[in-house]
């Protein structure tokens, strides 16, 4: 199997590499974002681009591939809609367009979150942003079409969110996640069950397009 992975140094793109890289039945593992993941492996290739709005320089790239994990995301928190939108809804539709065309066998899974709206006519901004992207690349021409849905999600292995926000908070509870996902199984992730999930999702489907965090569970259960 041949992935790309769109956000490889955020918090759930740093578990979903590690799970692909540990994978025997990834045979290459390529990235794509702003910045160096920092790992070496004989499996990964990465491309640091600033652009992630237009990709015909680097269709070669994009071609023979298997599966795309897009896990880049933003916090909506001070961010504008405008703004939130170009990133959570203009980048990964600019990249599924692309791949769409060259791997129309390919199974596209996006990470959106708990709470997403899908009838894009909510009050929540990003919940509203968030379920506009789901609907968009479900119509597009690709194999399968996967929004993962997480809510809390518990790091392991070392891995932290690049947002200061996000690391406190996981610093200040990072003692209860085990304890409430002990409490509530099917509710609370990990980063490396994300990442196992999403594996399976390619090798075997998921019932439903759209995902919850029981959804995601059961996938590697």
């Amino acid at each position: 199997m041949n992935v790309l992975i769109f956000g490889a140094t955020g918090m759930v793109g740093q578990g979903v590499l590690r799970e692909c890289l540990r994978d025997r039945g990834v045979s290459l593992v390529k990235t794509i974002g702003r910045t160096a993941t920092g790992i070496t492996n004989p499996k990964l290739q990465e491309i640091v681009r600033k652009d992630l709005w237009n990709y015909r320089d680097i269709e070669p790239e994009f071609t023979n591939l298997d599966a795309c994990f897009f896990c880049l995301g933003v916090t909506s928190a001070g961010v504008s809609e405008p703004d939130y939108e170009r990133v959570t809804y203009a980048i990964p539709l600019a990249a599924a367009q692309t791949l769409s065309r060259l791997n129309p066998q390919m199974t596209f899974i996006y990470v959106s979150g708990a709470g997403a709206d899908s009838s894009e006519k909510g009050h929540i901004m990003w919940a509203r942003i968030k379920g506009k992207a789901e609907n968009a690349l479900q119509r597009l021409p690709f194999k399968a079409v996967y929004s993962f849905r997480p809510g809390f999600i518990q790091p392991l292995h070392g891995i932290q969110s690049r947002t200061a926000a996000y690391r406190i908070f996981y610093n200040l509870t990072g003692s209860l996640l085990p304890l409430l996902r002990r409490a509530f199984p099917t509710y609370v992730l990990t980063t490396e069950t994300i990442g196992r999930a999403m594996l399976q999702a390619v090798r075997t489907g998921a019932p439903k397009p759209v995902l919850e965090s029981k959804d995601i569970n059961a996938l590697v259960r």
